[in-house]
């Protein structure tokens, strides 16, 4: 395992590895990991010779009043998650080594159908921040196949356009939702939760769970997926709707390739979390 802080470092790193002829897996992440980035190292360590991680808390995507300084930084148990998922690399370098000592005065924005709703209207500028830092990791690491999650869906979906509209020789891999036993979608997040918010948090997967199944018999799966979340008094709902999984952008009919995506509030932390469904019906999704 080598733990590397420098950009030179990492490239050289990764430069060398492909000149021996080996294919490269990256997995981008903020530390805090668990059993879901795990699952992402896993599985770029099963279809690439040699896997990267990069740990990195990027204060681009974090907004006002949110938990940039208490996010959870634990360096030296992430590195021991890389390494017993099959990674031998990792980056973990400061915010000077990654935007100097001005700070960047360049960012990378993913068109605004894409990142100013949903999260994006939550978090202004979050996306641009993920996009930024997303592009630096790609430019730092060259042709490699990059492993994310589908828990951060439209994460995955704005990275796919930066990638693709960027021209950067990186494939880009969506890896499916790692859950506890009771549905909930493991998060870094999740550790702020009390022993009664995370009793109550997988509702949001019920939620999930009852919209996919509106949606199957021809039903709005919206409505269903509000009243659900509406059960949970700790719960303040910030949206449940129904996109099409390729656009992110409103589904007008339940046909094709969908995404159902949820997202709330409670005291200690905000969550989110979606579904895939795929219907073969041709449903107005207003009726």
């Amino acid at each position: 395992m080598r733990v590397l802080d420098t950009v030179a470092a990492f490239s050289a790193a990764l430069d060398d590895e492909r000149r021996a002829g080996r294919i490269v897996g990256l997995v981008p992440t903020m530390g805090a990991l668990h059993d879901g980035h795990a699952s992402l190292v896993e599985r770029a360590a099963d279809e690439c010779d040699v896997v990267a991680a990069t740990i990195f808390v990027n204060p681009l995507q974090f907004g006002a009043g949110e938990d940039l300084d208490a996010y959870p930084r634990t360096l030296d148990a992430d590195v021991k998650v890389v390494e017993q998922a099959g990674g031998s690399i990792v980056l973990a370098p400061t915010v000077t080594e990654m935007y100097g000592t001005g700070g960047t005065r360049t960012t990378v924005s993913v068109a605004s159908e894409m990142t100013s709703i949903l999260e994006g209207a939550s978090r202004p500028g979050h996306f641009d921040g993920v996009a930024t830092v997303v592009a630096k990791l790609f430019a730092m690491a060259g042709r490699c196949r990059a492993y994310f999650g589908e828990k951060d869906f439209q994460q995955l979906a704005v990275v796919r356009r930066m990638a693709h509209d960027l021209s950067f020789p990186v494939e880009i891999v969506g890896c499916p939702t790692v859950r506890a036993d009771d549905g909930l979608a493991l998060s870094s997040r999740n550790a702020y939760l009390s022993a009664e918010e995370r009793r109550v948090a997988p509702v949001l997967y019920r939620a999930l769970q009852a919209g996919a199944d509106a949606a199957a018999a021809g039903d709005d799966p919206e409505p269903v997926m509000a009243a659900v979340l509406a059960t949970e008094p700790l719960i303040e709902p910030d949206y449940a709707v129904v996109v099409d999984a390729a656009t992110l952008q409103p589904a007008r009919e339940l046909a094709g390739d969908l995404r159902l995506l949820v997202a709330a509030r409670l005291p200690s932390a905000r969550l989110i979390d979606n579904m895939g469904v795929t219907l073969p019906g041709t449903h107005r999704k207003d009726t």
